[in-house]
Protein backbone atom coordinates (compact mmCIF):
# COMPACT_ATOMS: atom_id res chain seq x y z
CA UNK A 1 0.00 0.00 0.00
CA UNK A 2 3.36 2.26 -0.53
CA UNK A 3 3.78 2.22 3.35
CA UNK A 4 7.50 1.60 4.61
CA UNK A 5 8.54 -1.14 6.76
CA UNK A 6 10.30 -1.32 9.97
CA UNK A 7 12.00 -3.98 12.09
CA UNK A 8 11.08 -4.23 15.48
CA UNK A 9 12.20 -5.88 18.15
CA UNK A 10 10.01 -7.10 21.46
CA UNK A 11 10.96 -7.82 24.86
CA UNK A 12 7.61 -9.18 25.96
CA UNK A 13 7.72 -9.54 29.30
CA UNK A 14 5.52 -11.12 32.23
CA UNK A 15 5.67 -7.43 33.88
CA UNK A 16 6.36 -5.33 30.72
CA UNK A 17 6.76 -4.80 27.55
CA UNK A 18 9.60 -3.11 25.84
CA UNK A 19 10.07 -2.34 21.77
CA UNK A 20 13.01 -1.35 20.04
CA UNK A 21 12.53 0.01 16.14
CA UNK A 22 15.85 -0.45 13.93
CA UNK A 23 17.38 3.17 13.56
CA UNK A 24 15.92 4.45 16.60
CA UNK A 25 16.56 2.56 19.74
CA UNK A 26 14.23 1.73 22.29
CA UNK A 27 10.62 3.45 22.39
CA UNK A 28 8.48 2.10 24.41
CA UNK A 29 8.33 0.22 27.98
CA UNK A 30 4.73 0.05 29.59
CA UNK A 31 3.51 -2.72 31.62
CA UNK A 32 1.82 -5.93 30.00
CA UNK A 33 -1.05 -4.61 30.51
CA UNK A 34 -4.65 -4.76 28.63
CA UNK A 35 -7.93 -3.79 29.54
CA UNK A 36 -10.76 -4.89 27.67
CA UNK A 37 -14.48 -4.52 26.92
CA UNK A 38 -16.42 -7.99 27.67
CA UNK A 39 -19.23 -6.99 26.21
CA UNK A 40 -17.88 -5.06 22.45
CA UNK A 41 -14.29 -6.97 22.82
CA UNK A 42 -12.50 -3.55 22.02
CA UNK A 43 -9.67 -2.49 23.82
CA UNK A 44 -10.04 0.45 25.88
CA UNK A 45 -6.78 0.71 27.01
CA UNK A 46 -2.93 -1.06 27.33
CA UNK A 47 0.10 -0.43 29.08
CA UNK A 48 0.29 2.29 32.16
CA UNK A 49 -3.53 3.33 31.38
CA UNK A 50 -4.83 -0.23 31.72
CA UNK A 51 -2.58 -1.13 35.04
CA UNK A 52 -4.24 1.83 36.59
CA UNK A 53 -7.05 -0.09 36.23
CA UNK A 54 -6.33 -3.71 37.68
CA UNK A 55 -8.87 -4.22 40.42
CA UNK A 56 -10.81 -0.88 39.71
CA UNK A 57 -12.89 -2.27 36.71
CA UNK A 58 -16.72 -2.38 36.41
CA UNK A 59 -18.52 -5.95 35.47
CA UNK A 60 -18.28 -5.41 31.92
CA UNK A 61 -14.66 -4.24 31.77
CA UNK A 62 -11.93 -6.90 32.18
CA UNK A 63 -7.80 -5.66 32.79
CA UNK A 64 -5.77 -8.41 32.51
CA UNK A 65 -1.77 -8.83 32.58
CA UNK A 66 -2.27 -11.81 29.56
CA UNK A 67 1.11 -12.73 30.29
CA UNK A 68 2.32 -15.54 33.07
CA UNK A 69 5.50 -16.96 34.36
CA UNK A 70 7.14 -15.71 31.18
CA UNK A 71 4.64 -17.47 28.95
CA UNK A 72 1.73 -16.43 27.29
CA UNK A 73 -1.84 -17.46 29.27
CA UNK A 74 -4.12 -15.40 27.16
CA UNK A 75 -3.72 -15.63 23.58
CA UNK A 76 -6.49 -13.24 22.08
CA UNK A 77 -5.84 -10.42 25.08
CA UNK A 78 -1.81 -10.94 24.42
CA UNK A 79 -2.69 -10.30 20.20
CA UNK A 80 -4.37 -7.31 21.54
CA UNK A 81 -1.61 -6.01 23.54
CA UNK A 82 0.72 -6.44 20.70
CA UNK A 83 -1.10 -4.99 18.25
CA UNK A 84 -1.64 -2.07 20.15
CA UNK A 85 1.82 -1.38 21.18
CA UNK A 86 3.17 -1.74 17.09
CA UNK A 87 0.36 0.71 16.51
CA UNK A 88 1.69 2.87 19.53
CA UNK A 89 5.46 2.98 17.75
CA UNK A 90 4.79 2.81 14.48
CA UNK A 91 1.95 5.37 12.92
CA UNK A 92 -0.63 4.35 10.51
CA UNK A 93 0.46 6.47 7.85
CA UNK A 94 4.18 4.29 8.40
CA UNK A 95 2.24 1.32 9.31
CA UNK A 96 3.37 -2.17 7.38
CA UNK A 97 3.65 -5.95 7.96
CA UNK A 98 6.72 -5.48 10.24
CA UNK A 99 9.72 -7.88 10.91
CA UNK A 100 9.80 -9.13 14.51
CA UNK A 101 12.47 -10.29 16.73
CA UNK A 102 10.70 -11.32 19.63
CA UNK A 103 12.94 -12.34 22.76
CA UNK A 104 11.45 -16.15 24.66
CA UNK A 105 12.36 -18.00 27.88
CA UNK A 106 15.00 -20.28 27.05
CA UNK A 107 13.26 -23.06 28.82
CA UNK A 108 9.60 -22.59 26.99
CA UNK A 109 7.89 -25.60 25.28
CA UNK A 110 7.54 -26.15 21.56
CA UNK A 111 4.02 -25.29 21.90
CA UNK A 112 4.38 -22.24 24.12
CA UNK A 113 6.93 -21.18 21.37
CA UNK A 114 4.51 -21.58 18.36
CA UNK A 115 1.93 -19.27 20.60
CA UNK A 116 4.78 -16.59 20.63
CA UNK A 117 4.87 -17.00 16.51
CA UNK A 118 1.31 -17.17 16.18
CA UNK A 119 0.44 -14.09 18.14
CA UNK A 120 3.32 -11.93 16.50
CA UNK A 121 2.00 -12.97 12.97
CA UNK A 122 -1.98 -12.39 14.18
CA UNK A 123 -0.67 -9.04 15.27
CA UNK A 124 0.14 -8.01 11.74
CA UNK A 125 4.07 -9.09 11.23
CA UNK A 126 5.42 -10.05 8.08
CA UNK A 127 8.08 -12.70 9.22
CA UNK A 128 8.28 -13.48 12.75
CA UNK A 129 12.51 -14.40 14.73
CA UNK A 130 12.76 -15.55 18.30
CA UNK A 131 15.71 -15.30 20.21
CA UNK A 132 16.39 -16.55 23.89
CA UNK A 133 16.54 -14.51 26.60
CA UNK A 134 19.26 -14.66 28.48
CA UNK A 135 21.24 -14.52 25.36
CA UNK A 136 19.88 -11.65 24.22
CA UNK A 137 20.29 -10.35 27.85
CA UNK A 138 24.12 -11.33 27.85
CA UNK A 139 24.47 -9.27 24.46
CA UNK A 140 22.83 -6.37 25.77
CA UNK A 141 25.27 -6.47 29.04
CA UNK A 142 27.94 -5.84 26.58
CA UNK A 143 29.40 -9.50 27.63
CA UNK A 144 31.65 -11.41 25.52
CA UNK A 145 30.15 -14.46 24.55
CA UNK A 146 31.87 -15.64 21.39
CA UNK A 147 34.77 -16.67 22.93
CA UNK A 148 35.92 -20.19 23.99
CA UNK A 149 35.65 -19.32 27.76
CA UNK A 150 32.51 -19.60 30.34
CA UNK A 151 30.24 -16.07 31.18
CA UNK A 152 27.46 -16.62 33.67
CA UNK A 153 24.41 -14.52 33.61
CA UNK A 154 21.18 -14.52 35.25
CA UNK A 155 17.94 -12.79 33.73
CA UNK A 156 15.58 -11.94 37.15
CA UNK A 157 12.60 -10.75 35.19
CA UNK A 158 8.65 -10.86 36.49
CA UNK A 159 8.03 -14.18 35.72
CA UNK A 160 10.84 -16.42 35.10
CA UNK A 161 14.52 -16.30 36.37
CA UNK A 162 16.68 -17.22 33.92
CA UNK A 163 20.47 -19.01 34.65
CA UNK A 164 22.64 -19.99 32.23
CA UNK A 165 26.72 -20.34 31.57
CA UNK A 166 27.41 -19.36 27.79
CA UNK A 167 30.50 -20.17 25.67
CA UNK A 168 31.68 -20.06 21.82
CA UNK A 169 28.19 -17.80 21.24
CA UNK A 170 25.64 -20.97 22.85
CA UNK A 171 23.91 -21.46 25.89
CA UNK A 172 25.97 -24.55 27.74
CA UNK A 173 23.86 -25.20 30.92
CA UNK A 174 20.55 -23.34 31.76
CA UNK A 175 18.01 -23.46 34.23
CA UNK A 176 14.75 -21.58 33.88
CA UNK A 177 12.66 -21.29 37.30
CA UNK A 178 9.17 -19.28 37.57
CA UNK A 179 10.38 -18.01 40.88
CA UNK A 180 10.93 -14.52 39.91
CA UNK A 181 9.26 -10.51 40.97
CA UNK A 182 5.75 -11.55 40.51
CA UNK A 183 5.91 -14.35 42.65
CA UNK A 184 7.90 -12.14 45.45
CA UNK A 185 4.62 -9.57 44.80
CA UNK A 186 2.63 -12.59 45.90
CA UNK A 187 4.25 -13.11 48.88
CA UNK A 188 4.52 -10.17 50.40
CA UNK A 189 0.91 -10.01 50.10
CA UNK A 190 0.62 -13.74 52.02
CA UNK A 191 2.99 -12.58 54.63
CA UNK A 192 1.04 -9.07 55.03
CA UNK A 193 -2.19 -11.25 55.18
CA UNK A 194 -1.03 -13.73 57.45
CA UNK A 195 1.11 -11.09 60.41
CA UNK A 196 -1.56 -8.48 60.01
CA UNK A 197 -4.89 -10.21 59.17
CA UNK A 198 -4.79 -7.49 56.05
CA UNK A 199 -5.03 -7.95 52.69
CA UNK A 200 -3.54 -5.59 50.10
CA UNK A 201 -3.08 -5.32 46.52
CA UNK A 202 -0.23 -6.59 44.20
CA UNK A 203 0.55 -3.19 43.10
CA UNK A 204 0.85 -1.94 46.63
CA UNK A 205 3.26 -5.37 47.38
CA UNK A 206 5.14 -4.48 44.35
CA UNK A 207 5.68 -0.65 45.51
CA UNK A 208 6.82 -2.02 48.67
CA UNK A 209 9.10 -4.44 47.26
CA UNK A 210 10.79 -2.07 45.34
CA UNK A 211 10.89 0.55 47.89
CA UNK A 212 11.95 -1.16 50.98
CA UNK A 213 12.96 -4.70 50.27
CA UNK A 214 16.11 -6.70 50.61
CA UNK A 215 17.80 -10.08 50.05
CA UNK A 216 19.27 -9.91 53.36
CA UNK A 217 19.09 -8.37 56.31
CA UNK A 218 19.47 -4.77 56.30
CA UNK A 219 21.71 -2.75 58.19
CA UNK A 220 19.28 -0.17 58.79
CA UNK A 221 15.68 -1.29 58.84
CA UNK A 222 13.48 1.52 56.61
CA UNK A 223 9.66 1.56 57.11
CA UNK A 224 6.69 1.90 54.86
CA UNK A 225 2.80 2.66 55.33
CA UNK A 226 0.55 1.11 52.95
CA UNK A 227 -3.28 0.55 52.30
CA UNK A 228 -5.28 -2.17 52.82
CA UNK A 229 -8.43 -4.54 54.09
CA UNK A 230 -9.15 -5.57 57.26
CA UNK A 231 -10.14 -9.46 56.95
CA UNK A 232 -12.19 -9.79 59.90
CA UNK A 233 -14.18 -6.14 59.86
CA UNK A 234 -14.18 -5.27 56.10
CA UNK A 235 -12.90 -1.93 56.85
CA UNK A 236 -9.69 -0.22 54.95
CA UNK A 237 -6.85 -0.14 57.40
CA UNK A 238 -3.37 1.25 57.57
CA UNK A 239 -0.16 -0.86 58.40
CA UNK A 240 3.69 0.09 58.79
CA UNK A 241 6.14 -2.78 57.53
CA UNK A 242 9.34 -3.16 57.43
CA UNK A 243 12.52 -3.75 55.58
CA UNK A 244 12.77 -6.98 57.52
CA UNK A 245 9.16 -7.93 57.20
CA UNK A 246 10.07 -7.95 53.25
CA UNK A 247 13.06 -10.01 53.57
CA UNK A 248 11.27 -12.96 56.06
CA UNK A 249 8.65 -12.62 53.30
CA UNK A 250 10.39 -13.62 49.95
CA UNK A 251 12.99 -15.42 51.93
CA UNK A 252 11.86 -19.09 50.25
CA UNK A 253 11.62 -17.73 47.14
CA UNK A 254 15.27 -16.09 47.18
CA UNK A 255 16.44 -19.65 48.23
CA UNK A 256 14.46 -21.47 45.44
CA UNK A 257 16.35 -19.23 42.73
CA UNK A 258 19.88 -20.03 45.03
CA UNK A 259 18.88 -23.90 44.62
CA UNK A 260 18.88 -23.20 40.93
CA UNK A 261 21.76 -21.09 40.73
CA UNK A 262 23.79 -23.57 42.88
CA UNK A 263 22.39 -26.90 40.48
CA UNK A 264 23.46 -24.90 37.17
CA UNK A 265 27.17 -24.49 38.74
CA UNK A 266 26.69 -28.09 39.26
CA UNK A 267 26.13 -28.86 36.06
CA UNK A 268 29.21 -26.32 34.56
CA UNK A 269 32.10 -28.26 33.10
CA UNK A 270 34.84 -27.73 35.00
CA UNK A 271 36.78 -25.54 32.62
CA UNK A 272 33.66 -23.29 32.49
CA UNK A 273 33.40 -23.24 36.12
CA UNK A 274 36.86 -21.91 36.61
CA UNK A 275 36.12 -19.00 33.98
CA UNK A 276 33.16 -18.18 36.34
CA UNK A 277 34.53 -18.09 39.52
CA UNK A 278 37.27 -15.82 37.81
CA UNK A 279 34.92 -13.45 35.80
CA UNK A 280 32.01 -13.56 38.16
CA UNK A 281 28.42 -13.63 37.29
CA UNK A 282 26.30 -11.07 35.51
CA UNK A 283 22.48 -10.48 36.77
CA UNK A 284 20.31 -8.20 34.90
CA UNK A 285 16.30 -8.08 34.66
CA UNK A 286 14.22 -5.88 37.00
CA UNK A 287 14.57 -7.99 40.15
CA UNK A 288 18.23 -7.73 39.80
CA UNK A 289 17.17 -3.98 41.36
CA UNK A 290 16.15 -5.48 44.62
CA UNK A 291 18.57 -3.93 47.66
CA UNK A 292 21.57 -6.28 48.10
CA UNK A 293 20.89 -9.39 45.64
CA UNK A 294 24.59 -8.96 44.49
CA UNK A 295 25.63 -10.04 47.97
CA UNK A 296 23.22 -12.69 48.60
CA UNK A 297 24.20 -14.69 45.78
CA UNK A 298 28.03 -13.77 46.30
CA UNK A 299 27.55 -14.81 49.84
CA UNK A 300 25.89 -18.51 48.73
CA UNK A 301 28.10 -19.17 46.28
CA UNK A 302 31.01 -17.30 46.71
CA UNK A 303 31.36 -16.09 43.29
CA UNK A 304 31.76 -12.33 42.81
CA UNK A 305 28.45 -10.87 41.19
CA UNK A 306 28.02 -7.84 38.44
CA UNK A 307 24.81 -5.82 38.13
CA UNK A 308 24.95 -4.87 34.89
CA UNK A 309 24.09 -1.19 33.46
CA UNK A 310 20.57 -0.44 33.43
CA UNK A 311 19.76 -3.80 33.72
CA UNK A 312 15.90 -4.04 33.32
CA UNK A 313 16.88 -2.86 29.43
CA UNK A 314 19.61 -6.08 29.27
CA UNK A 315 16.94 -8.33 26.98
CA UNK A 316 15.33 -5.14 24.50
CA UNK A 317 18.81 -3.84 24.10
CA UNK A 318 20.38 -7.77 23.22
CA UNK A 319 16.78 -7.89 20.67
CA UNK A 320 18.17 -4.22 19.11
CA UNK A 321 21.51 -5.11 18.73
CA UNK A 322 20.46 -8.63 16.96
CA UNK A 323 17.94 -6.31 14.99
CA UNK A 324 21.11 -3.71 13.72
CA UNK A 325 23.39 -6.00 13.01
CA UNK A 326 22.26 -9.15 10.65
CA UNK A 327 25.26 -11.36 11.91
CA UNK A 328 24.16 -11.15 15.24
CA UNK A 329 20.83 -11.75 14.34
CA UNK A 330 21.81 -14.77 12.33
CA UNK A 331 24.31 -16.19 15.31
CA UNK A 332 21.44 -15.83 18.03
CA UNK A 333 17.95 -16.41 16.53
CA UNK A 334 16.51 -19.48 17.73
CA UNK A 335 14.44 -20.23 14.38
CA UNK A 336 14.34 -22.24 11.42
CA UNK A 337 13.92 -19.90 9.06
CA UNK A 338 16.64 -19.15 6.70
CA UNK A 339 17.71 -15.35 6.67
Amino acid sequence: MGFISKDIGVDLGTSNVRIFVKGKGIVLCEPSVVAINKITDEVLAVGNAAKEMLGRTPENIVAVKPLKDGVIADFEATKMLLQAFISKVMPRSLFSRPRLVISIPSGITDVEERAVKGVAYKAAAKDVYLIEEVMAAAIGASMTVERPEGSMIIDMGGGTTEIAVLSLGGIVVSKTTKVAGDRFDRDIVEYIKQKFNVIVGLSEAEEVKKQIGAATDAMTEEKMTIKGRNLTTGLPETITVTTNDINEAIKDSLFEIMRNIKLTLEETPPELAADVMEKGIVICGGLSLLKNIDRFITDETGIPVFIAERPEECVIKGVGNALESMETLKKTVKSSRKF
